[in-house]
């Protein structure tokens, strides 16, 4: 990385980008940590507050929905409030979500608290994290690096909140794990007094109001149906055709509204570049096999085999250890292989994890034959997770970051939402057969991984040039 690198006006060195990226690293672990924490309290609140596994999963799952239906929307307010407001916003929405969650009398509370509060603060955070990162790192390597510390980070987040937020439920109360999230909100806030916006906020920017009720509605619809399945095919099936028919009035909204020369909520060169769609598909199948996955056998221990928070979170450590090892590894990985090569390895071997966790487990009472299957599901995530991003970002300049941005975390959310409601709603339909609803949720998570995968075949195999998503006429030859 070069000494010093010059943006417009400003000039940052190696050293005050580093200690920007701190902040920015540790967001994206406490939202992924919030994504995947509660899913080893199930039980815990369900007793405490009176509820059921379903409940809990509706909380969990809109959660997830929430940032996915608002992360473009709060994309698109980064070009009209400036990047580094919005993450402090995010910061402080998400802050009082925490604490009203921990102290939270019932479901409704807890809903609004976590995943309405703490969705919509973080739909406003995540999107400044991808930005800044995108334009205060310039070249191709150290924007490499910087996206994988970022995303190390959130899959370790999203790794170790079972672990944390199981240790925490049996040692005190499931309550003390939001409370841990406030006290970690409170010392990014203090760590992001040192981030600087390299671009100015543009307050006169129009932003388009229809265009963002339309997306974030036909989202909630279409993830809504999903979730009806274990209750009602007829209501699910009208849920999902009206969510589609919804997000078909919505591209049909922001094409009319380019053609009158106004601005629209996305535009639509966004999906003419086949580099970025074809790695946006494999971020949502990398973070639906995750969530999926972790729902599922954190769900089956606790409700089946009546494990406590704390021995579903170290079942989990598998996971952790192996998102940690390849994430460590990115950085040289990235120089050494191309991202495409990267990515297919990844869901090669989350694949083969998904596998073992469906043949170990079978007719084995031991906990610890999850082990194997979660490491390795850990290690193909982590491996992966880092290209795809920097792939999807790197294809547009520096004028479309806000928009990319936003539609690449909400990708990567719906991906977990479908995650958790698909997987999710078949092992809660088939806990009367609970071995049975467990194997039918793991394989369809592998073929979620399938998806990804084939999507991965087909980016170019040469490395895209920054800024064009098109293949670079020297490609890495490794």
């Amino acid at each position: 990385m070069d000494l010093a690198r010059t943006n417009g006006r400003h000039t940052q060195t190696t050293a005050s980008l580093r200690r920007m990226l701190v902040p920015l690293a540790l967001a994206q672990f406490i939202c992924s940590f919030a994504g995947s924490n509660m899913n080893v309290m199930i039980n815990d609140i369900k007793d405490d507050l009176h509820t059921s596994v379903q409940g809990v999963q509706v909380c969990i799952t809109l959660f997830l929905l929430v940032m996915a239906a608002l992360m473009i929307p709060c994309g698109k307010l980064t070009d009209r409030w400036g990047r580094r407001r919005c993450f402090l916003i995010g910061l402080a929405i998400y802050g009082v979500g925490a604490v009203l969650s921990a102290l939270a009398p019932g479901l409704g509370v807890l809903i609004l608290g976590n995943s309405i509060l703490e969705g919509v603060g973080t739909a406003l955070l995540i999107p400044p994290v991808y930005i800044l990162t995108t334009i205060l790192f310039r070249d191709m390597k150290s924007r490499a690096w910087a996206f994988g510390v970022i995303s190390g980070m959130g899959g370790v987040g999203a790794a170790t909140g079972p672990l944390i937020g199981g240790a925490i439920t049996t040692a005190i109360t499931w309550r003390a794990a939001f409370i841990f999230q406030a006290l970690i909100i409170v010392i990014i806030v203090l760590l992001a007094r040192g981030i600087t916006d390299p671009l100015p906020a543009d307050p006169d920017r129009p932003f388009d109001i229809v265009g963002a009720i339309l997306s974030a509605v036909g989202l909630v619809v279409l993830v809504g149906g999903i979730m009806a399945a274990d209750n009602n095919v007829g209501l699910m099936a009208i849920l999902i055709a009206a969510g589609a028919l919804i997000l078909a009035g919505f591209f049909a909204w922001i094409r009319s509204r380019e053609r009158a020369g106004k601005e629209a909520l996305l535009s639509t060169s966004l999906f003419r570049n086949r580099t970025s769609n074809l790695a946006l598909i494999t971020q949502n199948a990398q973070w639906a096999v995750l969530m999926g996955t972790s729902f599922v056998v954190s769900a089956y221990l606790q409700v089946v085999r009546h494990y406590n928070a704390i021995q579903t979170g170290v079942i989990f450590t598998a996971a952790t250890v192996g998102i940690l090892l390849s994430s460590l590894a990115a950085g040289r990985l990235a120089k050494r292989f191309r991202q495409r090569s990267l990515i297919l390895t990844g869901f090669v071997t989350a694949i083969v994890g998904i596998i073992l966790l469906v043949f170990m487990v079978k007719g084995n009472p031991g906990a610890w034959y999850f082990a194997p299957g979660l490491f390795f599901i850990g290690v193909g995530l982590g491996v992966m997770l880092t290209p795809s991003v920097n792939v999807v970002q790197s294809a547009f300049g520096e004028n479309l970051q806000g928009e990319i941005s936003g539609l690449s975390r909400s990708v990567s959310n719906l991906g977990s939402s479908f995650g958790t409601a698909i997987a999710g709603t078949i092992l809660v339909a088939g806990l009367a057969d609970p071995k049975r609803a467990y194997g039918i949720a793991m394989i369809v998570t592998a073929l979620i991984g399938l998806i990804g995968f084939g999507a991965a075949v087909l980016l170019p195999a040469a490395e895209p040039a920054p800024g064009t998503g098109t293949p670079s006429p020297q490609p890495k030859t490794a």
